[in-house]
């Protein structure tokens, strides 16, 4: 089992995957903005690093800073939470090429989900039930009547 993770996420997210790593024994890295510097879930985790200011794209979205922080952590593997970077193939992607486990989907599986026509295919071909609706693009005049 992981001896640690880092959390790249903030908010509920982080603090309901804190709280169940302290149950099962896991060491946590939290990652925060500089505005987020108070916040619970960088007060809860065993170890918090700062990863830029408070523009996300310059800090929970900037993946060389969220790399950056789990080289330095010696963290095993990385929680994405949701949102953020927890849909982006290429993050999962590095994380794995970095020799970390990436708590989620692989690379190939954001990639076919992140194309909702192909998602629906391939939950058709095995036999996942779905909810009625177009099966692909729809012709503007057609959508008219």
């Amino acid at each position: 089992m992981m001896q640690s993770l880092l959390i790249a996420n903030r908010g509920e997210i982080a603090v309901r995957v804190i709280r169940t790593c302290r149950e099962m024994g896991i060491r946590t890295v939290a990652v925060y903005s500089e505005a987020d510097a108070n916040s619970m879930h960088a007060k809860l985790a065993d170890r918090s690093i700062c990863i830029g200011p408070a523009e996300p794209s310059k800090s929970y979205l900037d993946i060389p800073r969220i790399i950056s922080a789990l080289e330095v952590s010696g963290a095993e593997a990385v929680h994405p939470g949701y949102g953020f970077l927890s849909e982006n193939p290429k993050f999962a992607e590095i994380v794995r090429a970095s020799g970390k486990v990436f708590v989620g989907p692989s690379a190939e599986t954001l990639e076919l989900i992140g194309d909702k026509v192909r998602a629906k295919e391939v939950a058709k071909r095995v036999g996942l039930p779905l909810v009625p609706g177009s099966d692909g693009p729809v012709d503007f005049q057609k959508a008219l009547e």
